[in-house]
């Protein structure tokens, strides 16, 4: 049996955790089965955002007649080499991780599927390996429903979205959550006759006025088929047949293509954790406690397989997290989380860090609520804003910001002001200190926290 200090199981997240402590003399073997990189790099956030950019450029073009700016022809996009393009800089991407490992003399780079065959015991390819420390990120893959006719079907999944060269006319978009959106946006723009099918609201888990606001924008350019109920689906001559049944109306929709985008699953059920004391909860999502330690002593969990936030920037977090207090302060300390944040790259953009407003009521927090649109301000007028707003949550007595929400153009970059702000801790006050670019998106910031400190004020 090979020993090692530490064996890291997935090449995503997990790399926090393989060149860092081999600086240090630590001997790592890294364990992957498919890819170098993990999704985000190879099948997730990196080549759908290099997807979504030319999309955005795309529909400022369509919309750019309200700024007096006409084209005389739709823009004619060439989809094969745009996504032959992006896959090739991301397999390139992935091909750089292994040469770097293979000059570093402590860490083993091992293709294959990783099983446990006892607590601390792991077989690949045949070898039994074992460690000091090993640290589960085996990530998670796309969950489907359970709709009958699909299984065997030619639908697509956001893997198989990301790397198709062939532009279909018609695609059908199974889910209402970010991945559905942002891929059925991007090929809405690039010309495909995009409907969607959500079960009942789109981005249920943002703030309701968001939720709200989201759908009056985006329902005026796509079709969206809210609180939609599919029956099944039948695969026949090259067509997709689907049959829906929306508020009691049965309906029959035909496309080219299916997109199904209904969320995720562990991977936990491909790592032989039944031979171990490792548990998993419910949703099989191994349980850890908050030094990210599983069941096992030895046995560590971070990323999409512990449930608790689905981001790269958030397992990032919990691996340097691991190697800090592991490798380098060689002290055994809890993880405290900053406040998590996320973005969803559609048009409009969506961003949130903190609270909703509906967390904050069934917390019982005493609690304000100020909204700035994206009209009032200089640069709204500049971009003829006509929808999207700031919005935040600022506690009564402390004047500090629970929460923070932004749907508009460049929603993403936006809440990074807030982002810092409550990792400072700081309060409303801090953002009116502050002299802002005139005239720039953060003054919609400024301006929501100005009226924020007026109904402070008043109550």
């Amino acid at each position: 049996m090979k020993q090692y200090d530490i064996i890291v199981i997935g090449t995503g997240g997990g790399t926090k955790l393989v060149t860092p402590p081999s600086k240090l003399g630590y001997k790592v073997a890294v364990i992957e089965k498919e890819t170098p990189g993990g999704t985000c790099l190879n099948r997730g956030c990196i080549p759908s955002k290099m997807l979504i950019y030319p999309a955005e450029i795309i529909t400022l073009v369509k919309h750019s007649e309200k700024f007096q700016i006409t084209f005389p022809e739709k823009p004619l996009v060439d989809f094969k080499t745009l996504v032959e393009r992006i896959s090739k800089t991301v397999d390139e991407e992935s091909a750089s991780i292994l040469p770097a490992y293979d000059k570093n003399p402590n860490i083993d780079y091992i293709q294959g599927n990783a099983q446990f065959v006892s607590d601390r015991v792991i077989r690949v390819n045949g070898e039994d390996l074992t460690a000091e420390r090993i640290f589960v990120a085996a990530g998670a893959r796309p969950s489907l429903p359970n709709i009958p006719g699909l299984e065997g079907t030619p639908y697509m999944t956001s893997r198989e979205a990301l790397r198709r060269t062939e532009l279909p006319k018609s695609l059908i978009v199974i889910g209402g959550g970010f991945i559905a959106l942002e891929l059925g946006f991007a090929y809405s723009a690039f010309g495909s006759d995009v409907t969607f099918l959500v079960r009942n609201r789109m981005l249920k888990n943002e703030d309701k006025d968001v939720v709200d606001e989201f759908e009056r924008v985006f329902t005026k350019k796509q079709k969206v088929l809210l609180h939609s109920n599919i029956q099944k689906v039948e695969y026949n001559e090259n067509r997709f047949y689907l049959d829906v049944t929306i508020d009691g109306k049965e309906i029959r929709l035909e496309s080219e293509a299916l997109l199904v985008a209904t969320g995720i699953k562990p991977n936990s059920d491909h790592l032989g954790l039944a031979n171990t004391n490792i548990r998993t909860d419910e949703n099989g999502y191994i349980q850890v406690n908050e030094y990210l330690e599983t069941t096992v002593p030895g046995v560590y969990a971070l990323g999409d397989i512990i449930g608790r936030y689905f981001y790269r920037h958030s397992v990032n977090f919990e691996g340097e997290f691991l190697f800090r207090t592991l490798y380098q302060e060689k002290k055994r300390t809890p993880i405290e989380y900053p406040p998590v944040p996320h973005a969803v790259f559609t048009h409009p953009q969506v961003a949130k860090v903190g609270k909703s407003e509906e967390e904050l009521k069934a917390l019982g927090i005493d609690y304000i609520a100020a909204k700035n649109p994206y009209s009032s301000s200089a640069t709204g007028m500049a971009r003829l804003s006509d929808s999207g707003f700031i919005k935040i949550l600022v506690e009564k007595k402390t004047r500090k910001v629970l929460g923070a929400h932004a749907i508009g153009d460049e929603a993403s970059n936006v809440i990074h002001l807030f982002i810092l702000l409550m990792t400072m801790n700081g309060t409303i006050d801090d953002l009116l200190k502050m002299i802002y670019i005139h005239p720039a998106l953060p003054e919609i910031a400024r301006n929501a926290a100005r009226k924020a400190n007026e109904i402070l004020q008043t109550t």
